[in-house]
C-alpha cells in the first residue's frame, strides 16, 4: 500500500516506521520543515525511542519512508491517511481543535474516492463522526462512508517502547459505518503484528468495537481508570500518612488476591495522556463525579509533597530545595504536565528557594522550561520527583547539607539516606 501518516512526532514517526518495515511505501507529512529534513535524511529528530534510529534509516535507505510538508499531495499519493496530530485541552478541559481542523483541512484536500482514513489522536467522543466527517466531505466533495472510509482507531502506546508496545496491546478500531470498520481492521491487519497472548478473552490482533465511538471512548475509559486509580491510592497514602501506616505495604497485601488492582500513590500524575484524557472525557459527561475528584485528589499532591516537607524540615522561607527530576517519569525526556512545575510553584509560594537538577536535561534546557537549574548551590532539602534509574544510587553524601529528603516516588534506598530525614507519600 502507500500510506500517509499527517504529524512525524513521537507517535507518528514510529508508526510510518512500522508501516515502512511491513514493506509499504510510506510518505509522512508534518508542518515542521525541520523534522521533514532530519526524516528525510534518516536522522531521528528526538531521541529516546527504542529502535526508532536504527529502523528509520533502514525504511529511509530502502526508499520506504519519505517526509514532506505538503500533506494534500502526500494524501493524494496514498491509500491510507493515518492522522496522528495532536490535541490540546485547557485547564478547564475545553479541547483545542486548532492544530487537528488545519490537518484535516488539508487532508480533504488531497482526498480521494476509496482512501481510507483513521485517526488516532484521542478524541472526545463524537468528534470523529460529527466533525472530521462533515470537515473532510466539505473539503473534498465526497461522502464519508461512501467515497471514503473513516474510523477511529486509539493509538495505545507509550513513548520510549512504541515498536514493542505495538506487539503487545490489540488494536482497536471503530468505523462510522460497518464498511469504513472493516476497512480499518484489514488495514492495521496488513500493518501490524501481534504477541501471542493466553490472558485476554479472545486472540491479540485488530478488534473491531462496531463504532467510532466506542473505540473513542474505549480510549477515554482505559486512560481515566488510571488517573481514578491513582486517585484513590493517593487518598489511601494521604490518610496513612495520618495514622502512621505504611501504605505500600497494604497496597501489596491487598493486590495478593485477584480483585484488587490498587495503583501506586505518587508526587504528581504528568505526561500528555493521564493529567488531560480525564478532562476530554469530563468535556462529554461533566456530571462524572468519581473522574471529578480523582483528577483533583491527583493535582493536588505536588502542594501536599511541600506540605511534607514543611512538616519535616519547619519554615521554607528562604531554604534552599532541590527538586530532583523535571520530567513527568523516569527515563522519559518529556516535562508535559510534569509535577516539577507545580512543586516548584508550591515551594515559592512558602518562600522557598528551589532549584531543579535531572540526568536527562542540561542547564539549558532546565532553564528554558522556566526552571532554576542546581548548579552546585548548597540545599538543605530535597524532594524527588520524577524516578529515574539513577537516583536509586542518589545517597546524603552527595547532598551533605540536605536535613530532609521528600522522596515522592519512593526511589531512593533508605540505607543511603542514614542521618537525614527521608520521608514518603503513605508512610
Amino acid at each position: 500500500m502507500n500510506i500517509c501518516v499527517v504529524a512525524l512526532g513521537k507517535i507518528g514517526l514510529p508508526l510510518a516506521v512500522q508501516f515502512a518495515d511491513k514493506g509499504h511505501k510510506v510518505i509522512g507529512a508534518d508542518v515542521n520543515e525541520k523534522v521533514v529534513e532530519l526524516v528525510n535524511a534518516g536522522t531521528e529528530p528526538f531521541p529516546g525511542e527504542h529502535d526508532l534510529d536504527v529502523k528509520l534509516k533502514k525504511a529511509v535507505d530502502a526508499g520506504l519512508l519519505t517526509a514532506t510538508t505538503d500533506t494534500a499531495a502526500a494524501v493524494a499519493a496514498s491509500e491510507a491517511v493515518v492522522v496522528v496530530v495532536p490535541l490540546f485541552v485547557d485547564a478547564e478541559g475545553t479541547p483545542d481543535f486548532g492544530w487537528m481542523d488545519a490537518a484535516t483541512r488539508a487532508i480533504a484536500q488531497g482526498l480521494k474516492p476509496g482512501t481510507l482514513v483513521s485517526y488516532e489522536t484521542t478524541l472526545p467522543v463524537g468528534t470523529t463522526r460529527t466533525r472530521w466527517a462533515p470537515m473532510l466531505e466539505e473539503g473534498s466533495g465526497l461522502t464519508a462512508g461512501e467515497d471514503f472510509h473513516l474510523v477511529f482507531s486509539p493509538e495505545r502506546v507509550l513513548t520510549g517502547r512504541v515498536f514493542a508496545d505495538l506487539r503487545r496491546y490489540p488494536k482497536l478500531v471503530g468505523g462510522i459505518d460497518e464498511a469504513s470498520g472493516a476497512r480499518g481492521v484489514a488495514f492495521y491487519e496488513q500493518v501490524l503484528d501481534f504477541d501471542e497472548r493466553t490472558d485476554l478473552p479472545r486472540p491479540n490482533g485488530v478488534w473491531d468495537l462496531g463504532t467510532a465511538e466506542a473505540s473513542e471512548l474505549a480510549k477515554l475509559a482505559e486512560t481515566t481508570y488510571r488517573d481514578v486509580n491513582i486517585g484513590l491510592a493517593n487518598q489511601f497514602a494521604r490518610f496513612a500518612d495520618k495514622n502512621d501506616i505504611d501504605v505500600k505495604k497494604v497496597i501489596e497485601a491487598c493486590n495478593s488476591q485477584p480483585y484488587s488492582h490498587i495503583h501506586q500513590p505518587g508526587i504528581a500524575v504528568g505526561g500528555h495522556c493521564i493529567p488531560i484524557y480525564p478532562r476530554m472525557y469530563l468535556w462529554n459527561d461533566p456530571e462524572a463525579t468519581v473522574v471529578r475528584s480523582a483528577r483533583e485528589a491527583n493535582a493536588a499532591m505536588p502542594e501536599y509533597a511541600v506540605d511534607l516537607l514543611a512538616a519535616a524540615y519547619g519554615d521554607l522561607k528562604g531554604a534552599a530545595v532541590l527538586v530532583l527530576g523535571a520530567a513527568y517519569r523516569g527515563g522519559v525526556k518529556e516535562t508535559a504536565f510534569s509535577g516539577v512545575f507545580p512543586t516548584v510553584e508550591a515551594l515559592k509560594a512558602r518562600g522557598a528557594v528551589p532549584y531543579v537538577s535531572d540526568p536527562m536535561y542540561t542547564d539549558e534546557e532546565l532553564a528554558a522550561h522556566g526552571l532554576t537549574p542546581h548548579q552546585g548551590e548548597t540545599v538543605t532539602a530535597a524532594i524527588l520527583q520524577a524516578d529515574h534509574a539513577e537516583y536509586r544510587e542518589l545517597a546524603a553524601s552527595d547532598l551533605p547539607e540536605v536535613k530532609v529528603l521528600v522522596d515522592g516516588r519512593r526511589t531512593t534506598d533508605p540505607a543511603r539516606w542514614e542521618g537525614v530525614r527521608r520521608v514518603v507519600i503513605g508512610g
